[in-house]
């Protein structure tokens, strides 16, 4: 993806999703886990793809949709990520690398909906 300059979300969200993609790799080869990491790499990488779709909203209220929606997919994913470190799947390194990252990328997208939803 080419405009990350200009879009910090846009690209903290694409890298934590490349994360998750490998985590969720790791998962499934290793620990031959696939219904958790299933849900995680859903969510995980979904976080990205509407922040994506957010940046090419024809209203502000698709915009301020997507960016919900991105937001949610946030909070979805942390939990995912305290279930498998809470059943052992995941360690507790990488649990807290991850939950810090996605923790980031909530707090910015809830404030981005905050002034979205207050403009509108």
């Amino acid at each position: 993806m080419k405009d990350f300059k200009n879009n910090p979300l846009k690209k903290k969200s694409y890298d934590f999703a490349l994360k998750i993609v490998l985590v969720a790799k790791k998962l499934m080869a290793d620990k031959r886990e696939f219904i958790l990491s299933k849900q995680l790499l859903r969510s995980g990488t979904s976080i990205g793809a509407n922040v994506a779709e957010a940046n090419g909203a024809i209203s502000n209220a698709d915009f301020s949709a997507k960016i919900s929606i991105a937001y949610k997919e946030s909070l979805e994913t942390k939990y995912w990520l305290s279930l498998l470190k809470d059943s052992e799947y995941l360690q507790l390194e990488n649990f807290e690398s991850l939950h810090k990252d996605c923790d980031e990328i909530s707090r910015i997208l809830y404030s981005i909906l905050k002034k979205t939803r207050l403009n509108n």
